[in-house]
């Protein structure tokens, strides 16, 4: 459509649009411990509204859904679109209190999507940098990698002696450096991976943000070493999924706890105030 100069055709609002059947995969991936890191370009805030926790994702370009207070850094996940973007102030103030009886933090709010000009959130681009270097596998889906820096991240998994899956309909920037490359649909392409792993794609029930990832779920099977062999298949929104080389220990069911600097940022989820 864009070489033909056409407009692309909503009919939906961002408010009212659901999680693709990748995003939920995405989430049970996540919940055996198989998926260890996720990296999104995406904007529209699906990731964090199907439920994928917030401390397994780096959102590069920012989120719509999202206020960030520029004094004490509280993030405000909104029930609507924040309405601007270019992390400008959105005309509402931070109301959280360091402690009981003191004064809100009043702290100009913005938006945390970027424009062209500005620089990657330099915590969820730490994070990103830090998941492809210890990832065994990075997998890109839906995505050309053709914007910098983040298209160049899978290379690190590379680099490190990892391997790369691009799955995207057309060829992509880093076809050649892929130890295997899929051209289908992706929502296609996980429907198979997750029937070969014999694992449910769950059903999304809502919006639900979920800020640090619960206990790891068992795997009902012995995942093989080598990755299946799936058809190009006739696209979900741009992730790029990494996972680690070694994973967490647990003990009484518990995750390994990541140090304090890298845990999230504090969220508070409420409507948007009239």
């Amino acid at each position: 459509m864009e070489e033909r100069g056409l407009a692309p055709k909503f009919d939906t609002t961002f408010e009212s649009a659901q999680p693709s059947k990748t995003h939920m995969a995405l989430i049970q991936l996540e919940r055996v411990g198989i998926l260890k890191f996720l990296v999104s370009q995406n904007v529209d805030g699906l990731h964090v509204r199907s439920g994928f926790p917030r401390d397994k994702l780096a959102e590069l370009h920012g989120n719509m859904f999202v206020e960030e207070c520029a004094k004490c850094k509280t993030q405000y996940v909104r029930d609507v679109v924040v309405g601007s973007m270019g992390l400008k102030a959105t005309g509402r103030l931070c109301t959280v209190a360091k402690a009981r009886g003191l004064r809100a933090c009043r702290g100009e709010l913005r938006d945390t999507i970027l424009d062209w000009e500005d620089a990657l959130p330099d915590r969820d681009l730490s994070l990103a940098d830090e998941a492809c270097r210890n990832a065994d596998l990075s997998i890109t889906l839906g995505t050309s990698l053709q914007i910098r820096p983040s298209g160049n991240l899978p290379l690190l998994t590379k680099r490190k002696g990892g391997r790369l899956v691009i799955v995207n309909l057309q060829a992509t920037k880093h076809d050649r450096q892929a130890d295997l490359r899929i051209h289908g649909y992706v929502d296609d392409v996980m429907a198979k991976l997750m029937k070969h792993l014999c694992l449910e794609i769950p059903e999304w029930q809502g919006p639900l943000v979920v800020e640090q990832a619960p206990p790891l779920l068992p795997l009902p099977i012995q995942v093989k070493a080598e990755p299946p062999t799936l058809q190009a298949l006739p696209a979900a929104p741009k992730a790029e999924a990494s996972v680690q080389r070694h994973r967490p220990k647990q003990e009484g069911g518990k995750r390994e706890q990541p140090p304090a600097t890298q845990l999230p940022k504090r969220l508070k989820v409420e409507p948007m105030p009239s």
